[in-house]
């Protein structure tokens, strides 16, 4: 367990121009002049990380539109690609870096209601509910409108069902998309959200098609009019998949307010799992999105009631008004405890269900793909900086006939989260597309921390010093999202090697860990934190944790980074590992204490609605998709 700082190099790319003679060169044509001296010719593992955001609103979203968000995709797709644009509020925003990748990913539920309803589409006009919400929208009457066309999401019955009006705003999301897809320099992907809430509980998922406009533009989005079961959804996406020859996948999000569904041991139709149910689930869906503005989704302090670092950010009062959280609720709703469920699954059925890779993403409804705490926009347009509502807005408000109000979640309770982010080699739709099916992601809180791990069987320690680390661990290991076979005779435990290095406009790292997950031979699960790196000399105990907290700088909208470390890395060997016993491994890389977006607006803005107990300061962090063994 050591800590290692290896000198950067810096290496400069020098794009070169084509000429229209260019001559193609293949493997063949290499050997010619002899020796081959270049060691990267066949080198073919993924060496970039690429951050994005799977999950962005904008106002063709009717929930973003219809309440004040005026910026379409082609807004939010400059905006991701770096530039400045005028929020709906009137402020200037900028990232401080451009993302390398984003989903437009609005609702699929009647696509594209408010600008239509601005524009005084003629096929919207002709729509006898169309008319209505036209009308009352631009007799001033937004919200009223607003709240008419939500009722027809809690009954389940579309109040349009004009597949034109879909249609046309589909593809016009399709060509603001088309339009900003710069292979090799940011990818743009056709997705939407399906809205799955049966009884006011969360079952989203984001579809992500890997495909050009050509192949998107044959379906038009699913929406909970058509269905509220998940397998309905993976009905719709082998229909595009024969339809189109192409490739979709989907990300669900926010189990937390799923009241046990998500991650639930049988099906929506209340009929048990069977190997067939978990091969197509982990076939559609191989990643979850475990962080992002709704909450943080990776682990509850009920659940794990000695790990230290649970509490960050729960959102865990109910769904989204209607029902109270039950304590037997929450292993069915988090990341952690559903990775357990599903090494049991796996042992009862044959098959595992919950062997997702985990990454983080916004759900901002704003057009802004902001996660950094001092430019963090609000997740939605009238939560915005110095709005009235930022911090009183309700973002899901108690509905109950006689409710009390203890349902109520406020603005002020939003993390500023979260981000992708993905191995692969070039920044393409194939490229990145294939790493999230691979399940080569991890997710972040929002920073750009760079992290890697390799599994293997003869990993030596100084081997994670190596210049050729990737290189060794993809020859003779597995990375994030791989799995581990039968362990070698005489091998012992599986063997890690990890390196994490801070987000270069971000904070230095505290520690990093690997979360260990397993099926013990009585039938238990069970689970364990191991500190595996720590900065600041501090030492790691016998029992494999370091007691002694990082400290903080942090100084109302201030720190300093002279604590922590800016590379942490280490070499770990399992040292409690059974070869019977099924098991996952997976990385957190916890940062030092850094302000809250709440603490940035004080300091700008001086003390609003922010109640005393809104978090100031916090540890942004990172989960790596787990690497599994299966005996």
């Amino acid at each position: 367990m050591r800590l290692f700082t290896p000198t950067a190099a810096l290496v400069t790319l020098v794009s070169i121009p084509a000429f229209a003679q260019d001559i193609a060169v293949n493997e063949e044509d290499i050997d010619i002049g002899g020796q081959k001296y270049s060691p990267y010719l066949y080198q073919r593992y993924p060496d970039r990380v690429f951050f994005g955001d799977t999950h962005l609103h904008t106002s063709y979203s009717t929930d973003a539109g219809m309440v004040g968000n005026r910026l379409g995709p082609n807004d939010a797709l400059r905006f991701a690609k770096g530039e400045q644009v005028i929020s709906s509020t009137g402020l200037p925003a900028r990232l401080i870096r451009p993302l390398d990748f984003l989903v437009v990913a609005d609702h699929g539920e009647n696509l594209g209601l408010a600008p239509m309803i601005e524009e005084s589409n003629p096929e919207l006009l002709r729509d006898p509910q169309g008319r209505e919400y036209h009308d009352l929208v631009k007799a001033g009457k937004g919200w009223e409108a607003y709240q008419i066309w939500k009722q027809s999401g809690a009954t389940l019955k579309d109040s349009m069902p004009n597949p034109k009006l879909q249609a046309q705003m589909w593809n016009r999301i399709i060509d603001a998309v088309d339009q900003h897809n710069q292979p090799g320099v940011f990818t743009a992907f056709h997705g939407f959200e399906w809205t799955s809430t049966p009884d006011l509980r969360n079952l989203h998922r984001v579809v992500i098609f890997r495909d050009d406009a050509e192949a998107a533009r044959q379906v038009v989005p699913l929406s909970i009019f058509d269905t509220t079961d998940p397998e309905d959804l993976w009905n719709y996406l082998a229909m595009y998949e024969e339809k189109t020859g192409g490739s979709a996948l989907a990300i669900p999000h926010n189990g937390n307010l799923s009241q046990g569904l998500m991650f639930a041991v049988e099906r929506l139709n209340g009929e048990p799992l069977d190997a067939e149910y978990a091969e197509r689930r982990m076939r559609w869906e191989p990643i979850y999105e475990v962080t992002q503005m709704k909450g943080d989704g990776e682990v509850h302090p009920m659940l794990s009631p000695n790990d230290e670092f649970a509490d960050y950010y729960q959102w865990d009062k109910g769904d989204f008004g209607l029902n109270p959280k039950e304590p037997e609720m929450l292993p069915h709703e988090y990341a952690r405890s559903a990775l357990k469920l599903g090494l049991k699954q796996a042992e009862a059925i044959g098959a595992n269900p919950f062997k997702f890779g985990m990454i983080g993403s916004t759900d901002s409804h704003t057009s802004l793909s902001t996660t950094r705490e001092e430019n963090f926009f609000g997740k939605f347009s009238g939560t915005e900086p110095a709005t009235e509502a930022r911090y009183t807005d309700l973002v899901t408000q108690d509905l109950r006939e006689n409710g009390d109000g203890s349902l109520d979640v406020y603005h002020w309770e939003s993390l500023a989260s979260g981000l992708a982010a993905v191995w692969a080699r070039e920044n393409t739709r194939e490229a990145i597309w294939d790493a999230m099916a691979r399940k080569e992601v991890y997710a972040t809180t929002g920073g750009r921390m760079l992290v890697r791990v390799f599994a293997g069987w003869d990993f030596k320690p100084d081997e994670v010093h190596r210049p050729d680390f990737a290189r060794q661990g993809y020859e003779r290991g597995v990375p994030m999202g791989g799995d581990l076979a039968t362990a070698p005779d005489g091998a012992g435990g599986p063997r890690f090697m990890v390196r994490a290095l801070r987000d270069p406009d971000g904070a230095n790292l505290d520690r990093v860990q690997i979360v260990k997950g397993w099926l013990d031979a009585g039938g238990e699960l069970q689970e364990r934190i191991y500190d595996i790196a720590v900065s600041d000399g501090r030492e790691i105990g016998p029992d494999g944790r370091a007691t002694t907290p990082v400290g903080s700088t942090v100084k109302g909208a201030g720190y300093t980074n002279t604590i922590g470390e800016a590379v942490l890395g280490a070499f770990w060997e399992d040292p409690d590992f059974d070869p019977a016993e099924r098991a996952f491994y997976y990385i957190r890389v916890l940062e030092i204490p850094t302000p809250t977006w709440i603490a940035y607006d004080e300091a700008v803005f001086g003390k609003r609605d922010a109640p005393d107990e809104a978090l100031r300061e916090s540890q942004e962090r990172a989960y790596t998709s787990p690497i599994w063994y299966t005996p």
